[in-house]
């Protein structure tokens, strides 16, 4: 159904994620857990790391990560579309029945279940 994402792909949708979280602070785990939607590559979330800070999307402090995009938040009414069919959630695993597809100008990110699209745009 989904073709495979190149890495410069990958790279280019896991910014936007990080861009459009709607918090201004999130410790590392948080990010990272964001960043697996898009990739489990180890150097691939380390490069999109340096490329969010290098980008001025994020300062790095500690184990934190500081969101320099402020206002620049998921509109759930236009980017978030739901779906009905056989899903596993891309966060958690978990079989859904409806899945949450986020959209950016980059490509489409999910599935994800009611609650994983909430914490992955940093809602919860």
């Amino acid at each position: 159904m989904t073709r495979d994402r190149s890495r410069e792909e990958k790279l280019e949708l896991a910014l936007k994620l990080l861009a459009h979280v709607e918090r201004e602070e999130l410790p590392l785990p948080d990010a990272v857990d964001r960043i697996e939607t898009v990739t489990d590559s180890p150097s691939l979330t380390r490069d999109i790391l340096d490329a969010a800070e290098k980008r001025g999307i994020v300062d790095r402090e500690g184990g934190r990560l500081r969101v320099r995009t402020g206002g620049t938040y998921v509109n759930f009414d236009a980017q978030v579309v739901r779906r009905e069919g056989e899903f596993d959630c891309r966060r958690c695993g978990a079989s859904i029945s409806t899945g949450h597809f986020v959209r950016f100008e980059t490509g489409e990110l999910g599935p994800f279940g009611p609650d994983c699209v909430r914490k992955v745009t940093g809602r919860d």
